[in-house]
């Protein structure tokens, strides 16, 4: 998070924005949970190294900009802070954190205009020749920039099965649906999809 502004809101630890390091500290998430719930901030801050720089890159893939992703997931951690003494393990935490951004996401797209997804991420590729690498690399931009143009819950479902692959059973916990419900974004999001690469790639 830039500058770690998140200290200001109520007395939250800070997260840092930084790679997670599974090797440094095995406790399950829910033990820390209990912890969190107690006032403990190094339980916090070791919820946040292992989960913030997932959260900013689902939350950055959803709306397309940086500025606002960190926004959704300061937003998303305080609210893990504040919750915990009432938190109750019926999901993994990991789904819980991915529901809280992914609804942040959606009443953020309510609230500001529609912007591209031109600033989502890739997925890590193996690096084939460098003409094959860019002929690669503009086929992601064209698919995130479509991507980016879908109804906000198409989005999150895309995002949530095909970049963090994800089943069609956590996606529907995390976005509080179905997994027919699932099915059915998925479906549209695909025919979307079709229409808008399809006949760009065949012309000409």
């Amino acid at each position: 998070m830039r500058g770690g502004a998140i200290l200001d809101r109520g007395a939250v630890p800070s997260p840092r924005m930084r790679e997670p390091d599974d090797d440094r500290d095995q406790t399950r998430d829910e033990d820390l949970m209990a912890r969190v719930a107690q006032g403990n901030e190094a339980a916090f801050r070791t919820l946040c190294d292992r989960h913030l720089v997932r959260a900013v890159a689902l939350a950055r893939r959803t709306l397309g900009n940086d500025a606002d992703a960190e926004e959704v997931v300061q937003e998303a951690f305080l609210r893990v802070w504040r919750a915990a003494p009432r938190w109750e393990p019926t999901a993994a935490f990991s789904t819980w954190l991915h529901r809280i951004v992914v609804n942040l996401c959606l009443n953020h797209k309510r609230r500001v205009p529609h912007a591209p997804l031109d600033a989502a991420g890739d997925p890590a590729d193996p690096a084939p020749d460098a003409e094959a690498q860019l002929e690669s690399r503009a086929e992601r931009a064209r698919l995130a920039g479509a991507i980016g143009t879908l109804p906000a819950r198409q989005r999150a479902a895309v995002l949530l099965t095909y970049w963090e692959g994800l089943s069609n059973n956590r996606t529907a916990q995390i976005m509080g649906t179905t997994v027919g419900g699932v099915e059915t974004l998925l479906v549209r999001a695909r025919k979307a999809l079709r229409a808008r690469l399809i006949p760009s790639s065949d012309e000409g």
